[in-house]
C-alpha cells in the first residue's frame, strides 16, 4: 500500500466544518466572527511517551486527548486537527485501530481532520490542533498561565496520580492487583480531555494550564508567567489520586505500605493526568462548583496564589514540607 493509498483508506474524510480538507497542499480554516484560533501541538514517541505493545485505538484516542487537554486549558472550542503519522511499516490492522480510537473521540468533540503528513520511519505522532475563543469587546475569552493574583484559590480537576501508578506497575517497580491497576492504566492510555470543563471556566477561571508533566512542574509555569507564589495543600493534592482509596490493596499485593512520601510523589510528580489546572479569586466559588457540576466534572480546591513569589508546600497539619519534588523533563 503506497503513501496516498494509505491516506484515502484510512485518514480521509468529507470536509464539514473546514472550507478545505484533506487532499490539497494546505486546509483551509474559516473561524466564525468574532473568535481567534488557539492552536497547540504534542508530539507522541514510541519509546518515550508510550510502550512498543500499546492499544493502537487506544494510542489513536491519547494522540488526540492530549491535544484536546491544551484547548481545555485555554477555554477553546475544538475545530479542527492535522496529523503526521512516521510509520515503521505499512500494518493495515493496527492503522485501522488506530484510526477508529482516533476518530472515536474527534468525532465527540465535533473535531475533524484536516490534513497532516505520513513517512516511514520509528513510529512518531504529531497532532496539531485548532481551536476557537470568542473575542468580546475587543479582549480575547482565552484562559491565559499569565493572569493569575495573589488571593486567587487554586482548583485541580479529576484525578491525579493514577496514571503515574500504572506506569509503575507497567515497570515493575510495585505490584498492583488487577482491578485497581485496570482503573489506574485507563487514564494513562485513555485520558479524558476536560473540554467541558474549560469551556466552562471562561470568564470564571482567572488562569490556567493542562496537568502534563506533574502538577508541581505545571503549577510553576502560572507562578513564573503570572509572577506570584502559591501555597499548595499536598495532602488535598493526594485526596485526588483515585487509587489512594484502595491503599491497603496495593500494600498488601507489594509486600508493604507505600510510604506516605511516594503518594505525594504520585501527587506532585506523576504526569500523564491531563486535568486542568487553574485560579479563581474566592469570590467566584459558586461559579467554580457550578461550572464543575455542568460540566460533570470533579474539583478540588488544593491551594491559593500569594503575593510573593515561590512556592510553599503545607501538609494536612499545616506544617511546611520540603521542596524536593521534580516534574517530568524530557532533558533533565
Amino acid at each position: 500500500m503506497g503513501e496516498f493509498d494509505l491516506i484515502a483508506r484510512y485518514f480521509t474524510r468529507p470536509a464539514r466544518q473546514a472550507a478545505l480538507g484533506v487532499g490539497d497542499d494546505c486546509a483551509l480554516l474559516q473561524p466564525a466572527p468574532g473568535t481567534q484560533l488557539a492552536i497547540s501541538c504534542d508530539m507522541l514517541v514510541q519509546g518515550r511517551h508510550f510502550f512498543a505493545d500499546t492499544d493502537p485505538r487506544q494510542l489513536g484516542h491519547k494522540s488526540l486527548a492530549v491535544n484536546l487537554s491544551d484547548l481545555a486549558a485555554c477555554g477553546a472550542k475544538p475545530l479542527a486537527f492535522t496529523l503526521a503519522l512516521a510509520l515503521p511499516e505499512v500494518n493495515a490492522s493496527w492503522l485501522a485501530a488506530f484510526a477508529q480510537g482516533l476518530f472515536a473521540l474527534a468525532d465527540a468533540h465535533d473535531c475533524e481532520l484536516i490534513g497532516g503528513d505520513t513517512t516511514a520511519g520509528p513510529l512518531n505522532i504529531c497532532i496539531t490542533v485548532f481551536g476557537e475563543v470568542p473575542v468580546v469587546n475587543g479582549h480575547s475569552q482565552a484562559l491565559l498561565r499569565s493572569d493569575a493574583r495573589a488571593g486567587d484559590d487554586l482548583y485541580v480537576s479529576g484525578t491525579l496520580g493514577d496514571a503515574r501508578l500504572a506506569l509503575e506497575a507497567q515497570q515493575g517497580q510495585l505490584t498492583v492487583p488487577e482491578a485497581v491497576l485496570s482503573a489506574a492504566r485507563q487514564r494513562l492510555q485513555s485520558p479524558t480531555p476536560r473540554v467541558a470543563l474549560g469551556l466552562a471556566l471562561r470568564g470564571i477561571a482567572s488562569a490556567a494550564i493542562d496537568v502534563s508533566d506533574g502538577l508541581i512542574g505545571d503549577l510553576g509555569h502560572i507562578l513564573e508567567r503570572s509572577g506570584v507564589g502559591a501555597t499548595l495543600l499536598v495532602d488535598q493534592a493526594v485526596a485526588c489520586i483515585a487509587c489512594h482509596a484502595h491503599a491497603d490493596q496495593i500494600a498488601d499485593a507489594s509486600g508493604g505500605r507505600l510510604s506516605q512520601e511516594h503518594w505525594r510523589s504520585l501527587a506532585l510528580c506523576g504526569g500523564d493526568d491531563y486535568e486542568l489546572l487553574f485560579c479563581a479569586a474566592p469570590g467566584q466559588r459558586e461559579a467554580v462548583a457550578a461550572a464543575a457540576q455542568a460540566s460533570q466534572t470533579p474539583v478540588r480546591r488544593i491551594g491559593r496564589i500569594n503575593a510573593g513569589a515561590g512556592l510553599r508546600l503545607l501538609d494536612a497539619q499545616g506544617n511546611t514540607l520540603p521542596k524536593h519534588y521534580a516534574s517530568f523533563d524530557h532533558f533533565a
